[in-house]
C-alpha cells in the first residue's frame, strides 16, 4: 500500500493497493470500496479503479483539515486489498469545488462564495485530441487567457457524427474498452487511453478551469444506441469507473449522464417521458457513488416540455440544465439569432434548479468542407448575438467553433467570435456586477419585430441597467433619475458616454455591418 501521508485541504491524494491474485476480469469480478473519515465524523466512500499489473488505485480530494483515516474493502474479499490508514490535511486558502446555487448570482458559486460567470467552449473530444497528439496545452492556454473558464467533453469518442461528420484526425483508436465496436468487451477498459485522460484533467485542473464530463456521448453513438448490448450492469460498470478515476479533480464541475439524454434507450432523437425516467435514476444513482458532491447536470436535444415538468418526480435529483437552443440559423436570419431567450424562457419556466445556455450551434469555418449543413449560417454574428441573449436571460454561456468542436482538430487558430465571447466576459466580469443583475423585462417598452426586442438585465434597486440592443434601433427604457449613461460596443469593447439622461426614448448608435446588417448595441445605465 503506497500513499500520501500528509496533502493541502482541496487536492487530490492518490493511494495504490496492489494485489498478488491474479483475476480473468479484474475491471468487473473485483470491486474494491474505500470509507474516508472526516475529523468532523463524517464518511465519505467512493469506489477504487482497477489500473492493471495488480494495482487498484483510490483518488480522494478532502474538504477539512486535520487527521482523515481510511478503510478498504473488497469483494470477494482480497486480504491485500483490505488495508487502512491516515494523513493529516492542512489547511490552505482554496475557492473549492463548484456548487450550484439557484437563484443566486448566475446560478453557481465557489465552495468560498464566489459566484461563477462562465464562458464555456464545447471541445468534446478535447481528451482524444490530446491522445491523438494534438496541441491541447497550448489551446487550453490560450482559451484561458481569453478568459474561458469551461469545457464541454465527452469521455467516450466515436469518428462518426452524421450525416458526414468523420473525424479524420484520429491517429490512434479511442476506443475506451476492450474488444471492438463489432464484438466489443465491456469488462475491460483501455488503459492507455485512460491514463491520458488522466494527463489533460489534471493539466485542466492545473490551469484552474473546469470540465463538463460527459460521461456517454450522443446516443445515436454505438453503444448507447443498443442498449441491448450496452445493458444496466455495463452501464454502471463504466459510470463507477469514470467516477473512481476523476471524481476526485476540483476540475470537474459537472457530471453529465448523456449528451442530448432524450436520445435513450434507442438512439432515436426526439422527447420521451422514458428518457426522464432514466435521467432521474441515473442521477441519483451517481450522486451516491460520487462522494464529492459535483454538479450533476443533464443537457437536452428536444427544447419541450419545460424541465420542471420533466423532472417533477423528483426535482432535487438533477442540479442543472446544460440547455440547448440555436435560434434562427437559416439564410436570411442566422445573423440575428432569432427565437433564443423566448424559448429559454418557456424551457425553464418553474425550475428551480441552475442552468447554463450551453449550446446555441458551432461558428462555421468557411475553409473547411461542410460536413454538417446546420453550421452553414452560424456565423460570427450568430456566436455573438447567440451569447448576448443567453446571458441577459441571466445564465453563463458556452459556445462551440467548427475548428475544435469534435470532427476538425484546428486547434492552433481561433475563429472570429472567439474574440467577441472575449469582450462579453470582460465586460460582464469587470465593467458590471453580474452576479446583481437580473432580467427585467418590464424595462423595455413598446413592440418590436421579432428577434429585436432589446433585453434588459438590472439589481435589485435598479441603480444599475443593463440594455442589449441585438439589431439596434429604438427604445423606451423605463428607468427613473438622472442616470450616468453610455453605449458599449459588444465587438471592440470600447465604451461612448451619453449626457445625462433619465430614461426614455434611447436610440442605438446606427451603422451597419460589412455583411450589411444593423449593428448590435449595449446600454448602460447607473444611478
Amino acid at each position: 500500500m503506497t500513499g500520501p501521508s500528509s496533502l493541502p485541504r482541496r487536492s487530490v491524494g492518490e493511494w495504490q493497493l496492489s494485489s498478488a491474485r491474479r483475476y480473468q476480469s479484474p475491471f468487473a469480478d473485483v470491486r474494491v470500496d474505500v470509507a474516508f473519515t472526516a475529523p468532523s465524523g463524517a464518511v465519505s466512500s467512493l469506489p477504487a479503479f482497477y489500473d492493471g499489473d495488480g494495482v487498484w488505485r483510490f483518488r480522494f480530494n478532502p474538504g477539512e483539515a486535520g487527521r482523515w483515516t481510511w478503510r478498504s474493502t473488497a469483494i470477494p474479499h482480497d486480504p491485500d486489498l483490505v488495508a487502512e490508514g491516515s494523513f493529516e490535511v492542512t489547511e490552505r486558502e482554496t475557492r473549492g469545488f463548484l456548487k450550484a446555487t439557484p437563484g443566486k448570482a448566475f446560478g453557481f458559486h465557489y465552495e468560498n462564495g464566489e459566484p461563477v460567470f462562465f464562458l464555456g467552449d464545447t471541445v468534446y473530444d478535447l481528451f482524444g485530441m490530446d491522445y491523438c497528439g494534438g496541441d491541447v496545452e497550448g489551446f487550453l492556454k490560450r482559451r484561458r487567457d481569453s478568459g474561458f473558464n469551461l469545457f464541454r467533453c465527452r469521455l467516450p469518442i466515436s469518428r462518426f457524427h452524421p450525416p458526414e461528420g468523420y473525424s479524420d484526425w484520429h491517429t490512434k483508436r479511442l476506443w475506451p474498452w476492450g474488444g471492438s465496436e463489432t464484438a466489443p468487451r465491456f469488462d475491460i477498459f483501455n488503459l492507455d487511453y485512460f491514463r491520458s485522460v488522466d494527463k489533460t484533467v489534471a493539466l485542466i485542473d492545473d490551469l484552474g478551469m473546469g470540465i463538463e464530463m460527459i460521461m456517454e456521448g450522443w446516443g445515436f453513438e454505438f453503444p448507447f444506441n443498443h442498449r441491448a448490448w450496452f445493458t444496466p450492469e455495463w452501464e454502471e460498470l463504466w459510470m463507477r469507473y469514470l467516477i473512481a478515476r476523476y471524481d476526485a479533480y476540483s476540475a470537474v464541475y459537472f457530471w453529465t449522464p448523456l449528451n442530448e439524454y432524450e436520445y435513450y434507450p434507442n438512439g432515436d432523437w426526439h422527447y420521451k417521458p422514458t428518457a426522464d425516467r432514466w435521467a432521474l435514476r441515473i442521477a441519483r444513482w451517481i450522486k451516491a457513488t460520487a462522494p464529492h458532491g459535483h454538479v450533476l447536470s443533464m443537457h437536452n436535444g428536444p427544447v419541450m416540455p419545460p424541465f420542471a415538468e420533466r423532472f417533477k418526480a423528483d426535482p432535487e435529483a438533477v442540479d442543472a440544465i446544460m440547455f440547448q437552443e440555436w435560434g434562427a440559423r437559416d439564410r436570411e436570419n442566422g445573423w440575428l439569432a432569432t427565437g433564443i431567450e423566448e424559448q429559454i424562457g418557456k424551457s425553464l419556466a418553474g425550475w428551480q434548479g441552475s442552468a447554463i445556455f450551453a449550446e446555441w450551434g458551432y461558428e462555421r469555418n468557411p475553409d473547411f468542407y461542410l460536413k454538417l449543413p446546420s453550421h452553414e449560417f452560424c456565423d460570427r454574428n450568430h456566436t455573438r448575438r447567440s451569447a448576448w441573449r443567453g446571458v441577459m436571460s441571466g445564465l453563463g454561456i458556452i459556445a462551440g467553433f467548427e475548428n475544435s468542436w469534435a470532427p476538425w482538430m484546428e486547434l492552433g487558430t481561433d475563429q472570429p467570435g472567439v474574440a467577441d465571447l472575449e469582450v462579453v466576459q470582460r465586460f460582464f466580469r469587470e465593467s458590471v456586477p453580474f452576479a446583481a443583475l437580473r432580467p427585467a423585462d418590464d424595462v423595455v417598452q413598446g413592440d418590436f419585430e421579432r428577434g429585436t426586442r432589446p433585453l434588459a438585465l438590472a439589481d435589485a434597486a435598479r441603480s444599475l441597467i443593463v440594455v442589449y440592443f441585438p439589431a439596434g434601433g429604438s427604445a423606451e427604457i423605463a428607468a427613473h433619475g438622472t442616470r450616468a449613461m453610455e453605449w458599449f460596443d459588444p465587438r471592440t469593447g470600447a465604451t461612448t458616454p451619453i449626457d445625462g439622461a433619465a430614461g426614455g426614448m434611447v436610440s442605438a448608435p446606427a451603422g451597419r455591418d460589412a455583411d450589411g446588417h444593423p449593428l448590435d448595441a449595449v446600454l448602460v445605465m447607473r444611478a
